[in-house]
């Protein structure tokens, strides 16, 4: 019941956004929101939330192969994004940068908890940051990349503090240093504020979407990687580790979530179509509403659970 109420509350801020925008229109400033959520709030976040995991040896293994799964399926995007994307590389930037990047946060947490327990928290806790490592790295790089050359990519994602961010919480949290009670509710605070905003935000963006004017196909390709190639080399990848089938379940689950919000923000940061990518990250989760079924079947097939 708690993981439904969590998962409802996410679309009651969404329609919060969605409303926001829509009255007050051009008064509202959505780049100001955004440099104010990336700058500030998500390195809170960030830190919040990998200084409560216990980070120790049993928990790498996910990630290992959540990355194996996930670099594997960018080599096969790479190939496939210069035959059908050759025309529009803000296109080809936006498939490259989203359609591996899964809200293993905001949904994939809750939504952990909702079928396994809260004994799936570790595991989605720490795939999470593993997917935090990916977008902050390699999905700023995508988008930056249409504006700059290889080595002003990578200063702009030496500029994105959330980097910084999660290498001092990883530190701290290997040190085993705690938070102080007071600073724990000032941090909670933030990151609180940080889910909120992204929330408010996507719904902001969503209300300018246009349907007719909609880029189906770059929503429908990513939509064809993150919801049926990724899953799929997925399951295999897990395959080829000797895991417990309930840590695979998760793996899969978080592989197969719909499209991070987040996308949203650098989309809108380095002016690479935030809408088309609000498009898709709306078609993304429809996709995941019609796919669940397949991938309980899958679960119960493969994973006997």
């Amino acid at each position: 019941m708690e993981a439904l109420i969590s998962v409802a509350t996410i679309y009651l801020f969404i329609i919060v956004g969605f409303i926001y925008k829509k009255v007050f229109k051009d008064d509202v400033k959505e780049k100001s929101f955004v440099l104010l959520n990336l700058y500030f709030l998500q390195p809170i976040l960030i830190f919040w939330g990998l200084t409560r995991v216990n980070i120790n040896k049993e928990l790498f293994i996910s990630p290992l192969i959540y990355f194996c799964a996930i670099f594997l399926v960018l080599f096969l995007a790479l190939l496939y994004s210069k035959t059908i994307f050759k025309s529009d590389k803000q296109d080809k930037s936006i498939f490259l940068a989203s359609s591996l990047v899964g809200n293993t946060g905001n949904l994939g947490i809750p939504l952990g908890i909702a079928l396994f327990g809260e004994a799936s928290v570790p595991y989605t806790s720490i795939l999470n940051i593993a997917n935090v490592f990916f977008i902050y790295i390699f999905s700023v790089y995508f988008f930056a990349g249409d504006k700059f050359n290889f080595k002003h990519s990578l200063k702009e994602i030496i500029r994105i503090p959330a980097i910084h961010s999660a290498f001092l919480a990883l530190a701290y949290n290997y040190l085993g240093f705690k938070l102080d009670a007071d600073f724990e509710k000032l941090f909670t605070m933030g990151a609180y504020a940080a889910i909120v905003m992204q929330l408010v935000l996507f719904g902001m963006f969503i209300s300018q979407v246009k349907i007719k004017a909609a880029n189906w196909k770059l929503s429908l390709n990513i939509v064809f990687f993150k919801h049926i190639i990724l899953p799929f080399i997925g399951i295999f990848v897990i395959f080829l580790f000797d895991i417990d089938p309930f840590v695979g379940v998760i793996i899969f689950l978080e592989l197969s979530v719909p499209l991070a919000v987040n996308n949203v923000n650098f989309a809108s940061l380095y002016n690479c179509k935030p809408i088309d990518t609000t498009f898709s990250i709306l078609v993304s989760t429809f996709a995941f509403v019609f796919f669940i079924y397949f991938y309980i079947q899958i679960v119960n097939k493969f994973f006997g659970l």
